[in-house]
C-alpha cells in the first residue's frame, strides 16, 4: 500500500508510477474520488455523534416540554448516527479496495520500459566453449537421467505435468545445496527459519500475491481458505503483521527454507522441458525487515549475497536491474540473476532480489518505533537458492563429455563427492 498522504499531494507522481508499470492511471482518479468520498462521510459522522454527545448531556439538565422534545430528538439521531457511520464504513472499505490494487512505487533508479528492457550492471565468469572441448552440451533432462538424478515420467504418472522426483545423487545434491545456503546465510548473520507452506488470505494479500493477475497463480484450499505459497516471502512478511518492531531491533535477517508452490497460469508451452518451470520446488529464501533508510543499502547486501552463493558454484552469469513494467505489485526496484544454460545458449533467471519499499508493511501493519515517531518499516525479499533451478545450472555448466558431472568445491564435502557418474 503506498502512502494515502502521497496520493492526495502528489497524484501526478503516482500515475508516473503506473504509466511506468503499463498500468491503467485511471486507477488514481478513482482513489481520489474514494478518499474524498471516504473524508467526506467520516466527517458527516463525526458531526452527527458529536451532536448526539451534546444532546445527551442536555437531555440530563432538561425538563418537561424541553426535555420530551430533546429525547425525540434523540432517538432520531440515534438513526441518522447509524446512518452516518454505514455509509462512512461504506465508504472506507470502497477505498481500502482501491488501495489493494495499487501497486507499489517505481523508484527512480528503474530502468523504464517493458520485459526487455532490462539494463545488465554485470557479467560474471564466462561460458564454457564445449565445441572447443569436442563435444555437444547435454540438457539436464538427459543428464538427470544418465544419473539416476530426475525422475519425470514418475513424477508425471503420480501428480500430473510439471512434476517430478529427484533421485539419488539429485536428492542428494538438493540436500548439498541446502546446506551450503543455510551456513552461508548463518555466515552472513541470518536467522534460519522453516517457516508454514499454507497461510491466511491477509498474508497473500498483504504480499501483494492476490493483486492483478498474480491470483491467477496461486493454489487455494476453499475448504480452509487457505493459501499454499508460492515463496516464503509470503510467511516471512507477514512474521510481523500488526506489530510495532524496536528501532534497535532492525534490521532484521531472515532465511527460511520451504517448499514452493505455483500453478503457472500462463506459461502454457514454455519450458514444459525438465524441472526449470514447474508447480512445486524448494526453495531457500532471504528477508528483511528494516528502517526505511536503509532499505536501499539493504537491497544491495542481497544482492552481494545471491551472486558471492552463485558465485561460488562456480556458475557464469550476469546480473539485471528489471524494467518497470515487469516488476512485480510489491516491488519498487529488482535485480535478477541469471545463469547461463548451455543448452539453450542463454541467460536464464535463477535469483531475484526486490526492495518492497514500505509497500508490504503498511499492507499488514508492521511499523517500527523510530526517534521521529512509529511508522512504517521497510521490507526486502531475494532468492537465495530456488533448488530445481541451480540443480540445472549445476548440472549442465559442470557436465564432461561422459555425462559424468563435475561437483563445484564447496558441495563437496555436503556431497562426499568430487564427481557424479552415470548410472545408465
Amino acid at each position: 500500500m503506498i502512502d494515502p498522504k502521497l496520493l492526495r499531494a502528489n497524484p501526478d507522481t503516482v500515475r508516473g508510477w503506473l504509466s511506468a508499470r503499463g498500468a491503467d492511471t485511471a486507477l488514481v482518479d478513482e482513489l481520489l474520488d474514494a478518499d474524498a468520498q471516504r473524508r467526506e462521510k467520516l466527517s458527516e459522522f463525526e458531526a452527527k455523534r458529536s451532536e448526539q454527545k451534546g444532546l445527551g448531556k442536555q437531555v440530563a439538565q432538561a425538563s418537561g416540554e424541553e426535555k420530551s422534545e430533546l429525547l425525540a430528538r434523540t432517538k432520531s439521531l440515534a438513526a441518522e448516527v447509524k446512518a452516518a457511520n454505514e455509509a462512512a464504513n461504506a465508504a472506507g472499505e470502497r477505498f481500502d479496495e482501491l488501495m489493494k490494487r495499487m501497486p507499489n512505487q517505481v523508484l527512480d533508479q528503474v530502468p523504464r520500459g517493458g520485459e526487455e528492457d532490462f539494463v545488465t550492471l554485470e557479467t560474471i565468469g564466462e561460458p564454457r566453449d564445449f565445441a572447443a572441448e569436442g563435444f555437444e552440451p547435454r540438457d539436464h533432462v538427459e543428464l538427470g537421467e544418465m544419473l539416476g538424478a530426475i525422475d519425470l515420467e514418475r513424477g508425471a504418472k503420480v501428480s500430473g505435468s510439471r512434476f517430478y522426483f529427484l533421485t539419488g545423487v539429485g536428492a542428494r545434491l538438493e540436500f548439498a545445496l541446502l546446506n551450503h545456503a543455510m551456513a552461508k546465510a548463518t555466515e552472513w548473520g541470518f536467522t534460519q527459519m522453516i517457516p508454514p507452506a499454507l497461510v491466511r488470505p491477509q498474508a497473500m494479500e498483504g504480499t501483494g500475491y492476490l493483486g492483478q493477475g498474480d491470483a491467477d497463480d496461486v493454489y487455494h484450499l476453499p475448504a480452509d481458505d487457505l493459501y499454499l505459497v508460492g515463496t516464503s516471502e509470503v510467511a516471512l512478511a507477514a512474521y510481523h503483521g500488526g506489530e510495532i518492531l524496536e528501532a534497535d531491533t532492525l534490521p532484521r535477517h531472515y532465511a527460511a527454507f520451504s517448499p514452493c508452490y505455483r500453478r503457472e497460469a500462463g506459461s502454457h508451452g514454455k519450458d514444459t522441458r525438465g524441472i526449470f518451470r514447474v508447480h512445486w520446488f524448494d526453495k531457500v529464501e532471504m528477508f528483511v525487515h528494516c528502517d526505511p533508510a536503509d532499505a536501499e543499502a539493504e537491497h544491495e547486501r542481497l544482492l552481494g549475497f545471491e551472486k558471492d552463493f552463485i558465485s561460488s558454484l562456480e556458475l557464469p552469469f550476469r546480473v539485471i536491474d528489471v524494467a518497470s513494467g515487469d516488476l512485480g505489485m510489491s516491488a519498487a526496484r529488482k535485480f535478477d540473476c541469471e545463469a547461463w544454460l548451455p543448452s539453450q545458449q542463454r541467460y536464464r533467471e535463477i535469483t531475484s532480489t526486490s526492495n518492497c519499499t514500505e509497500f508490504q508493511a503498511r499492507r499488514m501493519q508492521i511499523r517500527g518505533r523510530f526517534d521521529d515517531g512509529v511508522r512504517p518499516i521497510a521490507t526486502l525479499n531475494g532468492t537465495l537458492c530456488a533448488m530445481t533451478r541451480m540443480i540445472i545450472m549445476v548440472l549442465e555448466n559442470h557436465q564432461q563429455a561422459d555425462g559424468s558431472v563435475h561437483v563445484p568445491a564447496v558441495l563437496q564435502p555436503y556431497l562426499g563427492l568430487e564427481r557424479l557418474e552415470p548410472v545408465v
